[in-house]
């Protein structure tokens, strides 16, 4: 079997693990073309009743940015949102593929613009698979993304990375998934068990404390829906995490991960916590870019997820800089300001937005993943068993 059919096979029957029967949709861009092919495929081959394509594309998206307003590219679409409702009625699975065909793009345009986009939208979107839809986001390997890795567009090797970091090198993909989830999971019980009040990040330029809610749960590896049937959000995932307590972070924290925030790359990213809000950024490249992104709504600036990975990460083996947020966050430890995770709190999911927000939960139409970790980054944690250490000069020592 082909790369890019293994590939597919893994986001349709380890991903959203479609039913047969059952209604897909795919977010992708033009620039994905024959994957975005290989997956449907792979969904009708699984029993798909139907796979409806939603495409995006680099250039289309600069000329929006160039020419329309903020209002404009900020405007509520009432049909987008009808639609993403009647997704969730018929109980479709959504598959996103990502993977900037030109990370460059929008460089050069107005920051605000660039940050601007229908927020109801994305909203619409998180109650949507946060009220459970399966979901699967994954990397899309193409020329564009090639290039922002190598230095030259060779899919080949961008492949060959992707194919190690998703298991696709190994016999059943599918199955080694399934048994590296459970690693996973059963860190995130061990976690669960010490019932821990905070959580602190050092290493070079990061000392970071996040306090985390009460009765927290830690998720490790994949999901289960409402009627049983297993999930992987994200191809690949190395990571245990949880939401922690949004008005609870004090510190800096370096990122040592090149980010991607509306089409722009930021590096040299260095973000300063208080009375847990964002309160100083600095950057060697894109700090206005991050600076009007946490301009987004009142919860941009607070912290929505915390998450632990250690060197033993297939994508921290490969040795590469992926430039793609779903692989360079799985390479180390990693926070992300925005949007929490209701189900990080038991039955925290069925109530309202303004009850989660009580409980300290956070409330935002963005969710932006910065990985702190790799060489030297050790996380302690402190509860009623005292201080543990869970991660130490990046191996997982729990």
């Amino acid at each position: 079997m082909a790369l890019i059919e293994r590939f597919a096979e893994l986001v349709v029957r380890g991903g959203i693990n479609v039913q047969p029967g059952q209604g897909v949709v795919l977010h992708t861009d033009t620039a994905h073309l024959e994957i975005a092919r290989a997956v449907t495929e792979a969904a009708y081959a699984a029993g798909a009743a139907w796979v409806e394509p939603v495409w995006s594309d680099g250039p289309m998206r600069r000329s929006a940015v160039t020419h329309a307003s903020v209002e404009e590219l900020s405007a509520v679409r009432p049909w987008a949102l009808t639609r993403i409702d009647e997704w969730q009625r018929a109980d479709v699975a959504w598959i996103r593929l990502l993977g900037e065909a030109d990370p460059h793009l929008l460089d050069g345009l107005d920051p605000a613009r660039v940050a601007a986009s229908p927020t109801e939208e994305a909203q619409a979107m998180r109650r949507a698979v946060f009220g459970g839809m399966r979901w699967t986001v994954v990397g899309a390997p193409n020329p564009g993304w090639a290039r922002e890795v190598f230095g030259e567009p060779d899919v080949d090797r961008l492949w060959k990375a992707v194919g190690t970091a998703m298991r696709l090198d190994l016999d059943d993909p599918v199955a080694a998934w399934q048994e590296r989830c459970q690693v996973l999971a059963d860190r995130g019980r061990r976690l669960d068990a010490l019932s821990l009040t905070e959580l602190r990040y050092r290493g070079e330029g990061t000392d970071l404390t996040v306090g985390l809610l009460p009765d927290c749960r830690w998720t490790g590896g994949g999901l289960v829906d409402a009627a049983g049937i297993p999930y992987l959000p994200n191809i690949p995932t190395e990571e245990v995490f949880t939401s922690p307590d949004r008005r609870r972070a004090e510190g800096v924290l370096r990122v040592t991960r090149p980010v991607v925030i509306s089409g722009q790359v930021i590096t040299g990213l260095r973000v300063t916590l208080t009375g847990g809000r964002i309160t100083e950024v600095s950057a060697d490249e894109g700090a206005e870019v991050v600076r009007a992104h946490l301009e987004t709504d009142e919860g941009a600036r607070s912290l929505g997820e915390v998450a632990l990975v250690d060197r033993d990460s297939r994508i921290a083996r490969t040795g590469v800089v992926f430039h793609n947020m779903l692989f360079d966050e799985n390479a180390a430890c990693h926070v992300a300001w925005g949007q929490s995770f209701p189900f990080a709190v038991e039955d925290a999911a069925a109530l309202t937005e303004p009850d989660r927000a009580a409980l300290g939960l956070n409330m935002s139409s963005v969710h932006t993943d910065v990985v702190i970790g790799g060489e030297g980054i050790t996380v302690t944690g402190r509860g009623p068993h005292g201080t543990v250490t869970i991660i130490r000069d990046d191996e997982w020592v729990l």
